[in-house]
Formats: C-alpha cells, structure tokens, sequence
C-alpha cells in the first residue's frame, strides 16, 4: 500500500469512492464534472501551477496488487479564501438580577468565519474492506509528512471537520431542530451544495444574531461537539497528533471542528529527513512502525516500511520499498515513528 497524488486517470475509482462515502461527507460528493474538477486541481497545485493559498493537495491510497484505490485524504492549503468557511462558535452569554438574587450561564451558537485562512486537512475515506494492517493511520499521517516537508506552502494553524452524528435512519437532529428552519431544502441538498463549493447561500440565509443552546431538542443538544460512529477512529487519530476541540462546531450536524498550531502537530515536529541506501537482500517487517515520505512534491509517495534509520541518519529499505517510493540510493526521505 502506498500514498500518491491523485491523477488524471483516476476519475472513475474517485467516483466509486464518492458513491460509498455516505451521508454527511460533504467534501466528496458523487458527482463526476465536480470530481473531474477536483482532480484536475490537485494535479495543477502538485506541479505548482496555482498560488500557494488556493491549492488542493488530493491524495490516494493505492493498493499495489491490483491497480484499485482502497482511500482518499487531502489538504487544502487555506479556507475561506474564495468560498466563505462558516461553523458556529460554542460561547457563554451570562444574565443575572440584583434584585431577585438570580445568575445563569447559556450556551449560545455564533455564526462564525473565524477559520478563514487556515489549512484543513478532509476528505479522509477508507473503503470497508481496507480498514485493517494500519491502513487508516497511513491515510492520516502521511498529510502530517508532506506538510512537515512543505512547510512553507502552509499557514501557522490546521483545522479538520468532523463528521457529526446521525440516527440510524441517516437523519441529523441538529439539522433537523436548527438547520431545516433557515434553509428551504433537506440536509442531503444543504450537503450536496456545500460539497459543489455552493456555500455563499449559508451567510446569507442563517440567522447572524447567537441562537440560545436552550431553544433546541434535547437530541439536537446531544449532537454539538459529537462526531458520527465511523468517524470516531478518525478523530482519535488527530487528537493523538494534538488537534483539539475549541468549540467550533458544523452549521449543519453539529460535528465539531479540532485544530492545532501546524508547528505543534506531533507528525511534523518528530519527523526527520534521512539519506536513503537500498539492501541488496532483505525481507519486508509484517509490522512496520515507520513510515516515510518522498521530499518531491509532484512525485510524492508516502508507505510503511520494515526498519527506522540509524545514528548516522541512513535509512535502508528492501529493493521492494525503494520500487514503491520510487527513490534510489542517496535520495532523501522524510521519516516518522509511529
């Protein structure tokens, strides 16, 4: 298995890809002219052919042994540059009475932008059938590499959305108690639009004035900050790296946004480059606890492999590996424990 950037040819397993994601994966939409679109930006931004602040950085999981794509993740490079980014800010709003001796705290939701200029990491999909051998943390790390590589194509804070919960029939309660009474469309439209990059209707349709926590369900409660059942791996994931929760949820589910200093990050401020040898003989560890990443941005490549460097910095990989990140002796790669 191992990471590359999306490429031109891929459309058709992208799509298949986008038809298994579900409900509430508003950044791959099944949708083939916005797919086509969101290849054909990736491949511009990999050979650096669009400004730095408005790149997509798409990446697939291939699996070698037949050619299939088992997942998908991404980068955007900034938010909100072009197409407002909007959440809600979880704040307190306190009231009290002198004269009947009374104080209360509520929790309100602000109509928020406050993300705008930071880089997101999304798009994280693993197929069913790959969830195993570490796949999932191969997806979410190997972002964390190739920013610690291109750093300064980055800005100083990265966020992620999480997915936020839905009831067995597909249905979120916070959509369904706040969302459905501003919008004239079911969730499955709002996502849809949002996903095609339609997000302007958003500002201009939700209420600008705080919206008092206590006005909703006790479901729709239940739902701010908490993220969809398959979507918990995933957040443990980034949690580990030091993203946090800092009360900023999804206008439409309720799922919480985490973020964190990129510099912070642990995959970025443990990685290291290594020089590269090739052994002649050697055999693949069933368990390997390092991964690695190329140091070219168009040729990128990212994949477990069996042993970590030694004190000199020298890392040597099987004729095996060195074939999957396509590097040779004296080539550089950037390395992480794990």
């Amino acid at each position: 298995m191992r990471i590359r950037p999306i490429a031109r040819g891929d459309i058709d397993e992208l799509q298949t890809l986008a038809q298994q994601t579900g409900v509430g994966f508003t950044s791959l939409p099944d949708n083939r002219d916005f797919l086509a679109s969101k290849i054909e930006n990736a491949a511009r931004a990999f050979e650096e052919r669009t400004p730095v602040d408005h790149r997509l950085y798409f990446f697939v999981l291939e699996d070698e042994t037949n050619g299939e794509l088992a997942g998908c993740c991404a980068i955007e490079s900034q938010v909100g540059r072009e197409i407002p980014f909007y959440n809600y800010r979880l704040g307190t709003l306190a009231h009290s009475s002198v004269q009947l001796d009374l104080h209360r705290t509520i929790d309100t939701l602000f109509l928020s932008s406050d993300h705008t200029g930071d880089a997101e990491v999304c798009s994280l999909y693993l197929r069913p059938e790959y969830r195993r051998d570490r796949n999932g943390v191969l997806l979410s790390k190997a972002r964390w590499l190739f920013m610690a590589q291109f750093r300064d194509q980055f800005p100083a804070k990265v966020l992620a959305e999480m997915r936020g919960v839905f009831d067995k029939n597909g249905i979120s309660p916070f959509w369904e108690c706040l969302g459905s009474h501003f919008f004239p469309m079911d969730f499955n439209e709002a996502d849809r639009l949002t996903g095609l990059g339609q997000k302007s209707f958003i500002g201009e349709l939700m209420p600008k004035f705080p919206i008092y926590t206590t006005f909703l369900t006790e479901a729709a409660r239940a739902c701010i900050g908490e993220v969809h059942e398959h979507t918990r791996p995933a957040l443990e994931m980034l949690k580990k790296e030091g993203l946090r929760w800092e009360g900023y949820v999804d206008i439409f589910d309720g799922g919480p946004t985490v973020e964190a200093y990129i510099d912070d990050v642990r995959a970025v401020r443990n990685s290291r480059l290594c020089k590269v040898e090739v052994a002649k003989k050697g055999t693949e560890s069933e368990r390997p606890t390092w991964l690695v990443a190329t140091t070219q941005m168009l040729d990128f490549r990212a994949a477990w492999v069996g042993r970590g460097p030694d004190e000199s910095d020298v890392i040597t990989l099987t004729e095996e590996e060195a074939r999957r990140l396509n590097v040779v002796a004296g080539d550089s790669l950037r390395v992480l424990e794990t």
